[in-house]
């Protein structure tokens, strides 16, 4: 009997978020859907991450709509699923267990069947009202364990800080430390379990040591997921597989590679090479592929890499001869637990396919790609892209400082934005910290959660005017306005309970998506209403053009017709 893997395609979310600045219209979707049914993926990421907010303010879209249609065209086969932050949900700020339990209400009974949840400090307290209320509505709790590494500091830093007699810590996220964090889960209720590494950082070997100490110590699935930025996505995947993981995340060939999961094709031939049955149809994953690429064109504007892959046919292919062999090394080489052999052979393979070269400098700099650009980006607006080293050099000491936040949206951003800050405080020659933003500021005070490491109380009274850490307080929370809208109508903004979760969640996208429905609406409202009118007006004028001389003459006399 062949070994089972399941499959989650992250295409219609993570892949064209990664790739594409989330920017596929509901239009391409729907051209694929068909084609999905038949594909028989065991889940579908489609909704969550940057989808809700993306498609309101680039494509005046509405998410809900969305997520019925996909589910509405898949029904069963697959299941789907989203991607939310916890507590946070889709922003920054904790919201009250009113809106969580909304929001995973609506999502489920909109067609998401698993929900999963993670929290970017791996603080297990943000996600226990999100299995609570994902499970009493009939879902699927998957919960995420955030990786990330320790950060970096040169020897010269580490003697430093040694002389100003403190110790710069070496180990923080070990494999206890991930594994301590799904024991937990599994007792909290969780269903499954992701290793979510969004930045692509954990290398091949210990993807398999992770894997395998967890499958001996919890009994729910565990997912793996990553991304291909660096160079080690797909021979970690493959190692993954070895280790004997429930769940990979694939995505399928054009939508694939570079800041992206691994494609789905290259995972099947392993698996094929291995004699392990995916469950997956591929004559259908060739044709999703084909409309795929496609599609990639039409997104032209928004795709930052323009490198498209080879065309590649799942279901019909014959590799040649000697990257047919590299695909048998690799498998010889991942067993043997060769890592910097497989890493140069999975680099080849993917070379041949034609995927983005790795980024050495985000995987020398050990930050996620996003959080690399965003910086760089913030710099070049100043002029100051010249001290992106040093940037880079800072970012572990602000991360040290503020708790050792895992590097993962939206701690990697915040962590970012205050490395340029002092960046820019020291060659403006004021003390670093001199400008913070106020994510920062809430970071330290403890806002968003606990850190993995205490954050020294003289550090916290200095950026946040406090010494101990001050929770986020929901009690205080008040709900975005919703307005009537007299110019329309005298409609509300939000018309129901789905709407006015979006303001709630995303408070300035949402009011202007919404705006512009009730606009669209009360215009299209009054042209149906004139064109009925018109429509009356003429079956009475064609009425009337059929009578007799003498009719008409009784009728207008007697008043009653006087449209003429």
């Amino acid at each position: 009997m062949k070994k089972k893997l399941l499959i989650r395609d992250v295409t219609l979310r993570d892949g064209h978020q990664s790739l594409f600045a989330t920017r596929m219209s509901q239009a391409q979707i729907d051209r694929v859907l068909p084609l999905y049914k038949k594909a028989h993926f065991y889940a579908l990421e489609v909704w969550g991450g940057a989808v809700p907010d993306s498609i309101m303010r680039f494509l005046n879209e509405n998410p809900w709509t969305r997520l019925e249609k996909i589910k509405e065209a898949i029904g069963d086969v697959s299941k789907l699923t989203a991607l939310s932050r916890g507590r946070n949900l889709f922003g920054y700020n904790p919201y009250p267990d009113s809106v969580i339990e909304g929001f995973n209400r609506n999502a489920i009974k909109s067609g998401i069947d698993i929900m999963r949840v993670f929290d970017a400090l791996n603080d297990l307290n943000n996600i226990t009202s999100s299995i609570k209320y994902i499970k009493e509505n009939g879902g699927i709790a998957d919960c995420t364990i955030c990786y990330t590494v320790d950060p970096k500091f040169s020897t010269k830093e580490r003697v430093k800080s040694l002389f100003q007699g403190k110790l710069l810590p070496y180990k923080i996220f070990t494999k206890e430390y991930f594994l301590n964090l799904a024991v937990e889960l599994e007792k909290m209720g969780a269903d499954m379990i992701t290793i979510k590494d969004m930045a692509g950082l954990i290398p091949p070997g210990k993807t398999g040591r992770l894997i395998k100490l967890m499958k001996e110590h919890v009994k729910i699935p565990i997912d793996f997921h990553t991304h291909c930025t660096p160079g080690l996505g797909l021979a970690s995947t493959l190692m993954a597989i070895l280790n004997d993981v429930d769940i990979i995340d694939t995505a399928i060939g054009a939508f694939a590679g570079g800041p992206a999961a691994p494609a789905f094709e290259i995972i099947q031939i392993f698996c094929d090479k291995l004699k392990i049955d995916t469950g997956v149809n591929k004559e259908a994953v060739a044709k999703i592929n084909k409309e795929l690429q496609l599609i990639r064109v039409e997104l032209a504007d928004a795709d930052s890499y323009k490198q498209f892959p080879i065309p590649f046919d799942i279901s019909n292919y014959e590799l040649p001869t000697d990257i047919d062999r590299l695909f048998d090394l690799a498998i010889h080489e991942a067993k043997e637990n060769k890592e910097d052999d497989l890493l140069e052979t999975t680099q080849e393979i993917e070379k041949y396919f034609n995927y983005p070269e790795p980024d050495y400098m985000v995987k020398k700099a050990e930050i996620p790609g996003g959080m690399y650009t965003n910086m760089l980006s913030q710099l070049k607006q100043l002029k100051l892209e010249q001290l992106l080293p040093r940037t880079l050099e800072l970012v572990p000491v602000v991360r040290l400082a503020a708790g050792c936040p895992p590097l993962v949206t939206p701690t990697s951003q915040i962590i970012g934005v205050q490395a340029v800050n002092c960046v820019i405080d020291e060659n403006k020659g004021v003390p670093f910290y001199s400008n913070k933003s106020i994510q920062f500021v809430n970071l330290v005070k403890g806002s968003y959660g606990k850190t993995p490491i205490p954050i020294d109380p003289e550090f916290r009274k200095k950026i946040a005017g406090v010494t101990k850490e001050v929770p986020f307080d929901t009690s205080k929370y008040k709900k975005q306005p919703n307005p009537y809208l007299e110019e329309f109508g005298g409609v509300k903004l939000a018309q129901n309970e789905k709407e006015e979760l979006l303001l709630e969640l995303f408070p300035s996208v949402a009011n202007t998506f919404l705006k512009k429905k009730a606009e669209e609406k009360f215009w299209s409202d009054i042209f149906r209403l004139e064109e009925e009118k018109n429509h009356k007006v003429k079956k009475e004028k064609e009425k009337y053009d059929k009578l007799t001389a003498e009719e008409k003459r009784k009728l207008l006399e007697e008043g009653l017709y006087n449209y003429w």
